[in-house]
């Protein structure tokens, strides 16, 4: 689930490797032979590059994919209660278990916590079990051939034909996610080039059938975005009631001493992060969940950009190692589909940038909704309510 819910872009037209790139849209079976062009300049054999491409089909079923993320729609208290049950959080401690001296490894090499690995294991594959039946290849040149998100795709093709000539990719066998990504934490073809680890020493990067491949894998290509070793990243906080609630949201940081003296405080213990820089995070406003989110929140959204997604999966990784359920609060009702549009295209109108009028309330909406609500004398916690909707 990486890259499921990154901005829609422009198809590019660039130079690169003294030939101009293959161009999307069109006859896919030109494309294909354009992309085994384009492969042939960049140095792999004609041998290579027939066998890589031979199998290689338009799936419909990919776009359909790309097309219906309707799930990231929900908002955090339901999107949590969905992902994580008691079956997830105990079938985490077993796996921290069985794999302890790989965690430990992991810890010692990237300095990237056990929970964070486990929980994304379990969201991507539940722990291995369900790792996509879509043909990896199939997928890839169906969305490099799609003319949304050309530039994504189109180099996770050229990395996949890379891992063929390794041994490391079957065209006509691989499968995983819709999106080309592969194995039990989902990485992308390019990802596993840069990052990919042989734990188990086999001579072989194996995603799929190895957790010590793909749990290390996984944390040095956290480490490679920047996850700053032994610093949290998420604790569940107190908020004083008369709190200014236009000081919260991921733009603002303050040092946790300072948002201690403004009244913040840890729901149980101590600050994790004394001396760090932070943000507070109100997933559904200010009668709702409350986080202090540390620095190393943000590289989550370096594995996917969907802001539930990250906020689960980052509090998932806590409660692996030992957090509370967090309190729900009592907060004001999501807004509708219908009704998110409607306000994230009144807010669009009012020359934010929302992300896109798509209903999926992200950091861009966000921001625009705590301007507004600061504007209009609202408590400008970020969270879209049908009163806000109304005063626009």
């Amino acid at each position: 689930m990486r890259i499921v819910n990154l901005a829609v872009s422009l198809c590019l037209f660039s130079a690169s490797m003294g030939m101009a790139q293959t161009p999307c849209g069109g006859s896919f079976g030109e494309f294909i032979g354009d992309m085994k062009s384009e492969a042939r300049a960049k140095g792999h054999s004609a041998a290579t590059v027939d066998r890589f491409f031979a199998s290689a089909q338009q799936d419909p079923k990919v776009i359909r994919a790309d097309r219906a993320q309707g799930i990231f729609q929900m908002p955090f208290i339901d999107f949590s209660r969905r992902l994580i049950s008691q079956n997830r959080v105990q079938a985490g401690q077993r796996n921290a278990q069985k794999w302890d001296a790989v965690f430990d490894r992991i810890e010692r090499d990237y300095g990237v916590s056990r929970g964070v690995l486990l929980a994304f294991w379990a969201f991507e594959t539940d722990y291995g079990a369900v790792q996509g039946d879509f043909n990896t290849v199939n997928a890839l040149v169906t969305l490099a051939h799609d003319c949304r998100r050309p530039e994504l795709f189109r180099p996770q093709v050229f990395a996949a034909l890379e891992l063929f000539e390794r041994g490391d990719i079957d065209p006509a066998r691989t499968t995983g996610a819709w999106a080309g990504e592969i194995g039990m934490v989902q990485m992308l073809p390019e990802d596993i080039l840069t990052n990919g680890v042989d734990g188990d020493g086999d001579g072989h990067v194996s995603l799929k059938t190895s957790p010590p491949d793909a749990l290390m894998s996984g944390g040095k290509m956290l480490q490679s975005l920047g996850w700053r070793k032994g610093e949290p990243w998420l604790q569940e906080v107190v908020m004083p009631s008369d709190f200014d609630w236009s000081l919260t949201g991921l733009t603002t940081m303050r040092s946790v001493s300072d948002w201690s003296r403004l009244g913040v405080r840890p729901r149980t213990g101590e600050f994790q992060g004394a001396g760090l820089q932070a943000s507070i995070l109100l997933p559904q406003g200010r009668n709702g969940p409350a986080f202090l989110a540390y620095p190393n929140f943000n590289v989550f959204f370096e594995w996917n950009q969907s802001f539930v997604y990250v906020t689960t999966a980052a509090y998932f990784a806590t409660r692996l190692e030992g957090a509370q359920v967090y309190d729900a609060g009592n907060p004001t009702p999501a807004l509708g589909e219908a009704q998110m549009k409607a306000l994230q295209q009144k807010l669009a109108n009012r020359g934010h940038d929302v992300g896109g009028v798509d209903g999926i309330l992200g950091s861009k909406t966000r921001d625009a909704v705590q301007k507004e609500q600061k504007r209009l004398g609202l408590p400008a916690d970020a969270w879209p309510t049908a009163e806000l909707l109304n005063r626009l």
